[in-house]
């Protein structure tokens, strides 16, 4: 079977962080493919609005969705050994490895060989770790991981304008219980 070369599975953590990878994708001549797992965001009510935007982020953008069942026992069950942790510490790395190893993994049964995520593009999350994670399941699987750095040239600024622009849902804290109690903290 053929190979789908400029085919790029695209890990989509919400709307507002997907909008400029899919634009900067585009105009690098991939065909981003928007890869929605999420088992992560809570409560259901968010994950139901981040979805619902992300569907219409795609429909303007031309890009076509993917969508995971939204598993969040199956997240619970597996972050249960970082319950205390805070935002930012080894349970970050852990839910980003869990939603890069599913993004390729779903890469290779659609027979594409390359992959990146939208995650990148927070300023709340280390680039380097995420890269070295998706370089390392690249490795594994024989696949290529697309390390744009796409808070680059205003990436985030200009992810947040497409957002802005097309009215989509923004939330305010990364998506997991931790980031919403933390956020509730601060205020």
């Amino acid at each position: 079977m053929k190979k789908n070369n400029n085919k790029v599975l695209l890990h989509t953590c919400c709307a507002i962080c997907s909008g400029y990878p899919i634009r900067k994708l585009q105009e690098l001549e991939y065909e981003p493919i928007a890869y929605f797992f999420n088992p992560n965001i809570y409560p259901d009510t968010e994950y139901q609005k981040r979805l619902e935007s992300q569907k219409r982020l795609c429909e303007e953008l031309k890009c076509e969705l993917i969508v995971e069942d939204y598993t969040p026992n199956m997240y619970m069950g597996i972050m249960q050994e970082f319950d205390g942790y805070e935002e930012g510490s080894a349970r970050c790395k852990r839910c980003s490895e869990l939603r890069l190893l599913r993004t390729i993994q779903k890469a290779k049964e659609l027979e594409i060989d390359k992959y990146t995520t939208s995650i990148s593009i927070s300023p709340h999350k280390s680039f380097t770790v995420i890269k070295d994670l998706a370089k390392f399941f690249a490795g594994y699987f024989q696949a290529e991981f697309i390390d744009i750095d796409f808070r680059e040239q205003n990436g985030f600024f200009k992810t947040n304008q497409i957002s802005k622009e097309l009215n989509l849902h923004r939330q305010n804290y990364c998506g997991c219980e931790t980031s919403m109690q933390r956020l509730q903290y601060m205020r």
